[in-house]
């Protein structure tokens, strides 16, 4: 699928993330399995966790698995056991928590997606449910008239200058030249745009919030 402009990427990979529109689905809670991540989340196994509890490790074991209801006396040593309170028990994280997901993606295997003013190169571009959107752009914009308007969208951003010197625009902030090795955080909703003043195109890492 062809992107025309990095505010349409950032849209897709919100999409891809959350689902269409950008609504976080929520499930209901499964004490079981929340207590079982609760335990692995602390590197504790079945019997460790047991014993911190105070209760026996078949007990665990079934509340884990669906296969009782714990005493709200149980609940107590539970939750005291995970160093945590009894609402804490019932109440889902914040954001989905994926253990141990990697990406590789190895120089210039990125997915390319070219726009008027950048060209830019996806990274992690399989993994799914991303909290952040990294990129590698070359800019190839030389003047602000060249953007029609200011790229703005959800999130917060991170760039680092991999070659070359940029002059960032943002739209409460003075313009700020970039060189090889700085960086710049902001917020994305704020309008900003990025132009190349080296005479080869300048190459930046950029890393997008997907929130």
């Amino acid at each position: 699928m062809a992107l025309t402009d990095p505010k349409s990427m950032i849209r897709v990979a919100r999409e891809a993330k959350n689902g269409p529109g950008g609504e976080v689905s929520v499930e209901p809670l499964n004490l079981g399995e929340r207590v079982r991540e609760l335990r692995r989340s602390l590197g504790w196994t079945l019997e460790e966790a047991a014993n911190r509890a105070g209760l026996a490790r078949s007990t665990l074991s079934k509340i884990e698995n669906g296969q009782m209801s714990p005493t709200y006396d149980a609940l107590k040593k539970l939750a005291g056991g995970l160093a945590i309170s009894v609402p804490q028990l019932f109440t889902p994280p914040s954001k989905q928590q994926v253990m141990g997901r990697m990406a590789v993606t190895k120089a210039g295997e990125g997915q390319s997606q070219a726009t008027v003013t950048y060209e830019h190169e996806l990274l992690a571009e399989h993994l799914t449910k991303k909290q952040m959107l990294p990129y590698r752009a070359v800019v190839r914009a030389r003047s602000l008239e060249e953007f029609d308007g200011w790229v703005r969208h959800d999130g917060e951003e991170f760039l680092y200058v991999l070659t070359g010197v940029i002059r960032l625009y943002t739209e409460f902030y003075e313009p700020v030249e970039l060189r090889r090795g700085d960086s710049a955080y902001y917020d994305a909703a704020m309008g900003h745009n990025v132009i190349s003043l080296s005479e080869e195109d300048a190459s930046l890492l950029w890393v997008t919030s997907l929130v």
